[in-house]
C-alpha cells in the first residue's frame, strides 16, 4: 500500500495570518489572478467552482501540511457547519431535504477536502470565509 506523501507541518505557523485567499495564495506559492477558466462550464455554476477552488487553497494554508487519513475512525476531523435560513423565494434551503409527517430536515455535507485538525480552524474558517462559502453552497443567480 502506497503511503501519501503530504507537506511537513510549520510548528511556527499561524493559521490566524491567512486572513483572505490572496494569503492562501502566497502562503502555497500560488499566483491569486490563476483562476479556473471555467468557460466549458455553464455559466450559473462558475462562482461556485471558482468558490470552491478558493476554498480548497485555503483550507490548504490553514491545514499547513496536515491532511486528513480517511482510513482512521479516530482521527478527528473538523469543517464548517452552517444553517440557512430560507425566505420565502427560496426553498428548504440546500442539499437535499427529508421530510416525515409534520417533520422537516435539510442537511448538506461538504467535500473531504474541506476539513480541519482542529475545532478552532474551521469555526475561524467559517467566519473568515462566509462570501466564499456563500458562493460554494447557495445559488446566486
Amino acid at each position: 500500500m502506497a503511503t501519501k506523501k503530504t507537506k511537513k507541518e510549520d510548528p511556527e505557523f499561524d493559521y490566524i495570518t491567512i486572513k483572505s485567499f490572496e494569503d492562501a495564495c502566497k502562503k502555497e506559492g500560488i499566483n491569486p489572478e490563476s483562476l479556473p477558466e471555467g468557460s466549458m462550464i455553464p455559466a450559473q455554476f462558475r462562482k461556485a467552482i471558482i468558490a470552491a477552488y478558493k476554498l480548497f487553497i485555503i483550507f490548504k494554508a490553514i491545514n499547513n501540511g496536515w491532511a486528513p487519513d480517511w482510513s482512521n475512525w479516530n482521527q478527528y476531523k473538523y469543517f464548517p457547519w452552517f444553517e440557512v435560513k430560507a425566505s420565502k423565494a427560496q426553498s428548504s434551503g440546500f442539499g437535499f431535504s427529508y421530510t416525515n409527517f409534520s417533520y422537516t430536515y435539510t442537511l448538506t455535507d461538504v467535500g473531504s477536502r474541506l476539513c480541519t485538525d482542529t475545532r478552532d480552524k474551521a469555526l475561524y474558517i467559517a467566519r473568515a470565509f462566509q462570501e466564499e462559502y456563500k458562493e460554494f453552497l447557495l445559488i446566486n443567480e
